[in-house]
């Protein structure tokens, strides 16, 4: 492991990759985060993802990708396998929000309901709310991508909890300096400690 020590300091953590299940809150750390230090945000799932639940092909995921964590100072979000192999390398420190289940389900419900509301309200405004403009089929679709959330939060929980540990203790994983975070509260003291 690396001498930095990322629960106490940022000093020295140039490219931070934030870890966690479906509505743990990473794209919001990662925003947050990247603010306050003042460096590139890179969503990964806004270069996967397109209009109307499109996906990138995968080169062009992966190509995306790269070009977007070439630089030297970032914060990045995200699980993305498929990229593992080009992020991991690159990142120098991991902020893994393990929190408990019921916290991603009610981020996951609350996110739901902002965004079916955020739908109709642009439909009743005349608002184009999908590439075809068409409300009636972008209600479903925001719910139908809402219990796919659930359901790959509730997959993800134990997994991730047996999997990261292993994947951090892999040889080609021990430059990662790793600050696990298991509650939102803890979060928010860690991230009043570490940043001005």
């Amino acid at each position: 492991m690396t001498g930095r020590d990322p629960a106490t300091t940022l000093q020295d953590c140039h490219r931070i990759l934030i870890l966690g299940r479906t509505g743990s809150g990473k794209t919001t750390l990662a925003r947050e985060l990247a603010g306050r230090v003042d460096v590139p945000h890179v969503e990964l799932d806004s270069l996967y993802f397109g209009p109307g639940f499109s996906t990138a092909p995968l080169p062009l995921l992966r190509e995306r990708t790269s070009a977007a964590i070439a630089g030297e100072r970032w914060v990045t979000d995200g699980n993305k396998k498929a990229v593992r192999d080009l992020v991991w390398p690159r990142a120098d420190t991991v902020v893994w929000l393990d929190y408990p289940v019921v916290v991603s389900l009610w981020r996951l419900g609350k996110r739901a309901l902002w965004r079916t509301s955020k739908i109709k309200a642009e439909a009743a405004s005349g608002d184009a709310v999908s590439p075809s403009g068409d409300a009636a089929r972008s209600v479903p679709r925001q719910m139908l991508s809402a219990a796919k959330g659930v359901l790959t939060a509730l997959r993800s929980h134990r997994g991730q909890r047996r999997e990261y540990p292993l994947l951090f203790a892999r040889p080609e994983n021990q430059h990662l300096a790793v600050v696990r975070l298991r509650s939102p509260r803890a979060t928010r003291r860690w991230l009043a400690r570490i940043t001005p």
